[in-house]
């Protein structure tokens, strides 16, 4: 039997001084993270790399998706797309109605983006018909993007807390932006690209990938130079067979996309309306033909299908045109599986499907999709635009997806007409997209690179316009400022009706700018045309109250004898600046108007001891201290 020595003995010792190793492990495990935590803030810290939130305030209150968000998608593109610019309310009023749109090229309204989208048209009609709603469209499309940036936006779109989203999307899922046969693509793992995506929020994912992508060049040798327009960067020769791995990957790639955002949607009772996608079939021959997996050559299909819509078999030969544009092996215009899928996928997650594809067959001349309605191989025309948008306002009413506030009654032609009438698109505009089609068809793959016409000689503009909008499609000017210059062209030439379209389209665009309501309201005060000019400083007043705008929309309510108006907006105009003689003088007009004599008098010695040279304020005087004598 041990002792109790023995046995004391044969416990361990306590490891005084030394960890457990549990811990060791921890702290271990612990020091890089807190190294990448610590290496995170100190690049946030410094302005390192691109910060990627996706709503930042133009002004105190306001909203727009972040004008840098798409280099999020492009690294290989120096020149990244941007969205529209919509503005909207950073806090949701009580009597908003919110629609954010979802797409690509064709969903921003490209050639005639941004005024000639479908979203500003709904953004019109809607204005119109329930005129005591704050309607906010806010369109989030970009061009070369595709469903991976769209599933990536939606989170940040759901927390807006939208009453609609409206889809028009799926062309660009192999040549978009990390797409499946893209310059940009992450390979073939679309859970990867989304988690990469993530990642991209971090400024240490991005310092790592800016030194990885900086080492590989050093050994990778001279980067040859893309050049032309942004799909054609995007695609870079890539040619994708019907049936093949890359078409099977793109396919996949839209359907798991658009069911992750469907799933959002339907988890946070948003509802959504998806459309359907049109294309060019009749007058877009097939770019590249080629002849594998068993499939005929698009090329013979084509001209198949012309030769039955020359006999006026004009059925077949939409199912062939059809059948051509999936044989293409090019793939700027997406396949008809993408439309079965967008078809299916509205069933699963019980949300309509608006068949805009469908729709623009059935308007067209020869009931199948060309010319007529398309400027290219699958941008709308102006009138195919505000078509889409006269879709979905038919599909919103139908599945009752409108605002609650009261609207007002005309009729769904009358509703039309008046907003196609009321457009915001002018002669720059159009210029602007014929220009931008022009550029589009002299390169790659419409014509060969060694064919490509000098811009300048393509374009040849003819008149200050036309040179403007060469400026803005040349990079040179943006969308503003073109619109700035030429309303300043038509001050100067005296041609107000221009004018006035011209400021209405930029003012509509960026409602919040100040500065072009006042230069405007200015313009139209110097020629004196006080109806037009009301309508700029009322759209001011709406936007923040000043001394300037206050003062003319009572001086002009005053020579309508509008005297309560006159008086309430002088006033204000008085208090928000006490030293404009002017608006002291007009408001003792309206005094005059009243009958109140001695207030008047009171008034108008105000404007004289601010200004004693001036002379219809001292005739006023005179006459009003007789009067009350």
């Amino acid at each position: 039997m041990k002792s109790s020595k023995e046995k004391i003995n044969k416990i361990p010792a306590p490891n005084r001084g030394k960890p457990p190793k549990k811990i060791f492990y921890a702290l271990t495990l612990l020091i890089p993270v807190l190294f990448f935590v610590l290496l995170e803030a100190l690049l946030r810290l410094f302005g390192y790399g691109n910060d990627y939130t996706q709503w930042v305030e133009p002004i105190a209150g306001k909203y727009v998706l972040n004008p840098n968000i798409a280099r999020k998608y492009f690294h290989d593109i120096q020149t990244v797309p941007y969205s529209n610019g919509d503005i909207f309310d950073e806090v949701k009023q009580p009597n908003s109605y919110r629609i954010f749109v979802l797409g690509e090229s064709s969903g921003a309204g490209y050639p005639f983006l941004p005024t000639g989208s479908f979203s500003r048209y709904l953004q019109q009609r809607l204005s119109l018909v329930y005129p005591d709603s704050k309607i906010e469209v806010i369109n989030c499309s970009m061009t070369a993007i595709n469903s991976y940036t769209m599933r990536d936006l939606f989170p940040g779109i759901l927390r807006e807390k939208p009453d609609l989203v409206l889809v028009y999307a799926g062309h660009n899922e192999y040549y978009g932006a990390l797409g499946a046969g893209s310059i940009e693509s992450l390979g073939s793992s679309r859970r990867l690209v989304n988690f990469v995506i993530a990642l991209e929020n971090y400024k240490t994912f991005q310092l790592i990938r800016t030194v990885v992508a900086e080492a590989a060049g050093l050994f990778a040798g001279e980067k040859r130079q893309l050049t032309g327009t942004l799909m054609a960067r995007m695609a870079h020769d890539q040619y994708i067979g019907l049936g093949s791995d890359v078409y099977r990957r793109g396919i996949d790639q839209f359907q798991g996309n658009m069911s992750d955002i469907l799933d959002m949607a339907s988890k946070a009772h948003v509802p959504v309306i998806l459309g359907t996608l049109a294309c060019n079939l009749k007058d877009q021959p097939p770019f590249v033909s080629i002849s594998e997996g068993g499939f005929p050559s698009a090329d013979v299909v084509y001209k198949e299908a012309q030769e039955l819509l020359a006999r006026n078999d004009w059925r077949k030969a939409d199912s062939l045109f059809r059948y051509a544009k999936d044989l293409d092996a090019l793939r700027f215009r997406a396949p008809s599986e993408i439309n079965a899928n967008i078809v299916k996928m509205g069933t699963e997650y019980n949300d309509p499907v608006l068949n805009i594809d469908s729709a623009f067959a059935a308007a067209s001349r020869t009931h199948v999709i060309g010319s007529d309605l398309m400027t290219d191989h699958l941008h709308p025309t102006l009138h195919g635009y505000q078509f889409i948008g006269d879709l979905y306002y038919r599909e919103m009413e139908k599945t009752g997806n409108l605002p609650p506030s009261k609207s007002r009654f005309l009729t769904e032609r009358q509703q039309d007409s008046l907003t196609v009438a009321s457009f915001p698109f002018g002669r720059l505009d159009t210029v602007i997209g014929k220009y931008r089609i022009q550029l589009l068809k002299n390169d790659w793959p419409y014509i060969a690179k060694k064919d490509k016409i000098p811009d300048a000689v393509l374009l040849h503009p003819s008149d200050h316009i036309d040179s403007i909008a060469f400026s803005l499609v040349e990079d040179r000017t943006d969308w503003a400022g073109a619109h700035k210059k030429a309303a300043e062209w038509y001050a100067l030439k005296n041609d107000i009706p221009s004018f006035i379209q011209t400021m209405n389209a930029l003012i509509d665009q960026y409602c919040i700018v100040t500065e072009y309501h006042d230069y405007a309201a200015n313009i139209l005060l110097e020629k004196k045309d006080f109806d037009a000019a009301y309508s700029f400083l009322s759209r001011r007043y709406a936007i923040a109250p000043d001394a300037f705008c206050s003062k003319w929309i009572g001086t002009i309510c005053l020579f309508r004898n509008q005297t309560a108006m006159a008086e309430k907006y002088l006033a204000q105009s008085t208090r928000l600046d006490a030293k404009d003689s002017q608006a002291w003088y007009n408001l003792a007009g309206v005094y005059v108007q009243e009958k109140n004599y001695r207030l008047a008098l009171e008034t108008v010695d105000r404007a004289i001891a601010l200004n004693d040279r001036y002379s219809d304020a001292l005739e006023l005087q005179k006459k009003l201290k007789e009067a009350v004598r």
